[in-house]
C-alpha cells in the first residue's frame, strides 16, 4: 500500500474531527495510507500572517522541515493549511535569505522540494475517477450538491497545478463519479468570510447568505466543502441567519470525505453526521441514502 506524509492540521483533531477521521478511513479503503507527520505543529492559520511575517513562515516552515526529512509528497486536507504550507514553501524556496532565517528559528532545513497536494489531487491521480466509480456500493443518486471550494484552495493563482483556479472541477467530478447530480453555480470559489467570523459578523452573515441563496437558485439540496473553516462558518451562520437572513435556509453542509465514505458503504458516516450543527440525516433519509 502506497503511503504519503500527512499533515492533519488542528481542526481535524478538534472541531472538524469527522473530516480528519473520514479522510484517513477513505484513503485506506482506496488503497493508500496517510502517515501523520511526527510532532507536527499548527501552520498559523488564520492569524499568524497578521502578526509577524517571520512567524507566519516559521510555523509552516517547521512542518516543511519534517516533511523534508521524510521525503515524498505531503498531503493536506484543510484548505487553510494547504494554502499556508504552499505559500510558505514558495517563499522559502525562492528566497535563500528568508529560508536561512526560518532555518535558524526552527532548527532544521525547511527547504522541502516535494509536492504539497490536497487529498482531492491524490484521489484523482492515485485512484482515478473510473476506479472510484467501480468501488461505489451506495450511489449518491438523487443528491443535488454544489461543490464549494472557498477562496484559500485556489488563491493566489498558480497554487493549484491540477485544476482551474476560476472554475475548479476536481470535487465536482468526484461527486459525479459517485452518482450525485452536481449542480452548476458560479460561487464555488467565493469567500465565506471565515476569517472575519468574530470581528465582522455583519459582513460574514451577508457573504454566507449570498452563498445559500445562490445554492438554492442552482436547485441544490446541500453544499459540499473541503475546508473545516468554511463548513463551521456556513453551519453556524445558517442557524444564526434564521433571524438575520432575508430568507430562511436549511441546507446541510458535508465534507466531501463523509460522502465518499457513505458512497463506499463504509461505517462511520452516521456518527459523523450526528456531530454537524445542521443535521444532514433528514435529507439523506429522504433520498434513501441513510
Amino acid at each position: 500500500m502506497k503511503s504519503y506524509s500527512f499533515y492533519p492540521g488542528c481542526s481535524q483533531l478538534s472541531s472538524a474531527e469527522e473530516y480528519g477521521e473520514s479522510a484517513l478511513r477513505v484513503s485506506e479503503r482506496l488503497g493508500f495510507k496517510l502517515e501523520t507527520l511526527p510532532d507536527w505543529n499548527c501552520c498559523g492559520a488564520s492569524s499568524a500572517h497578521m502578526t509577524n511575517h517571520l512567524l507566519a513562515l516559521s510555523l509552516p516552515g517547521r512542518d516543511l522541515a519534517k516533511a523534508k526529512s521524510r521525503g515524498g509528497d505531503l498531503v493536506v486536507v484543510c484548505a487553510a493549511c494547504y494554502h499556508n504550507l504552499k505559500k510558505a514553501q514558495m517563499e522559502i524556496l525562492e528566497d535563500p535569505a528568508m529560508a536561512a532565517r526560518v532555518e535558524r528559528v526552527v532548527g532544521a532545513d525547511p527547504r522541502f522540494q516535494g509536492r504539497i497536494v490536497h487529498l482531492l489531487d491524490v484521489i484523482a491521480e492515485e485512484v482515478g475517477l473510473e476506479t472510484l466509480k467501480e468501488k461505489v456500493t451506495r450511489p449518491l443518486e438523487g443528491l443535488r450538491p454544489v461543490s464549494y471550494y472557498g477562496c484559500l484552495m485556489v488563491r493566489p493563482r498558480g497554487m493549484i497545478a491540477n485544476d482551474d483556479p476560476d472554475n475548479p472541477r476536481l470535487m465536482d467530478d468526484l461527486l459525479a463519479a459517485m452518482g450525485a447530480e452536481v449542480r452548476k453555480w458560479s460561487y464555488k470559489t467565493d469567500c465565506c468570510g471565515g476569517s472575519l467570523s468574530l470581528t465582522r459578523t455583519d459582513v460574514v452573515v451577508k457573504l454566507v447568505n449570498r452563498l445559500f441563496e445562490a445554492a438554492e437558485e442552482a436547485d441544490a439540496d446541500c453544499i459540499v466543502v473541503a475546508c473545516p473553516m468554511c463548513l463551521a462558518n456556513l453551519e453556524m451562520r445558517q442557524r444564526e441567519g434564521k433571524l438575520l437572513f432575508r430568507l430562511q435556509h436549511d441546507l446541510p453542509v458535508f465534507f466531501f470525505t463523509e460522502l465518499m465514505a457513505l458512497a463506499l458503504g463504509m461505517e462511520g458516516p452516521e456518527e459523523w453526521f450526528a456531530k454537524h450543527l445542521v443535521d444532514p440525516r433528514p435529507l439523506l433519509y429522504a433520498k434513501g441514502l441513510a
